[in-house]
Order: C-alpha cells, then structure tokens, then sequence
C-alpha cells in the first residue's frame, strides 16, 4: 500500500492507503475524490481524470506519453505543466506519499 493526497481547493484533503498496481484515477474515484470522474474506466479516451501532479512528485511520476499527450489537450480545466491524466499513473513503492491536486471545472 501507498498513501496518495488529493488536495481539492476549498475543501478537506483526501489522503488514501492504495494497493500497489491500482491506477489513482480507480483509486480516486473509490475515495469518492470530487471531480474525478474516470468516465472511460481508464482507457485513456474520456480526459475526465485530470489532475495536476505536485511539482515536487513530477520527475517521480514522469511526463505523458504522447497519447495521454492528446488528450490533455481537451480537458475541461486548462492543462498545467504538470497535468496527467490519473488512469495512466499506476501506484508504485516510488509514489508512497504522491500528492495531486484536483482541478474543478468552473
């Protein structure tokens, strides 16, 4: 297990224990995490699980494939420098204390 932080401005911070091997857009929406949705069920069509990765966490996390890519591009709220979607990161030993920040839509 590794523990994630969802920070959500203006509401209480989400912090889970994640089994090893889970996507954190799965482990998102098992938490209940506001406004990650994960409408395609991570087949990497849908955008509806996109999260800033925290600066600190985003050489650790590593950059978007071209794919993912694409896809950020049509994301509800403007992508970021550090914009994933949360499907294509899957919890890692690496990843124990990720923290992400959850965009809301206007």
């Amino acid at each position: 297990m590794v523990k994630i932080t969802w920070k959500i401005a203006g509401k209480d911070d989400i912090t889970a224990d994640i089994p090893i091997g889970n996507t954190l857009m799965e482990a998102a929406v098992d938490n209940n995490v506001p406004f990650i949705e994960g409408e395609c069920g991570g087949c990497l069509s849908c955008a509806t699980c996109h999260v800033f990765v925290d600066p600190d966490w985003y050489g650790t996390t590593g950059a978007p494939g071209d794919f993912e890519e694409d896809m950020l591009d049509m994301t509800e709220v403007e992508r970021s420098p550090t914009s994933r979607l949360s499907c294509q990161i899957t919890a890692s030993t690496e990843l124990d204390g990720l923290v992400l920040h959850v965009p809301i839509p206007d």
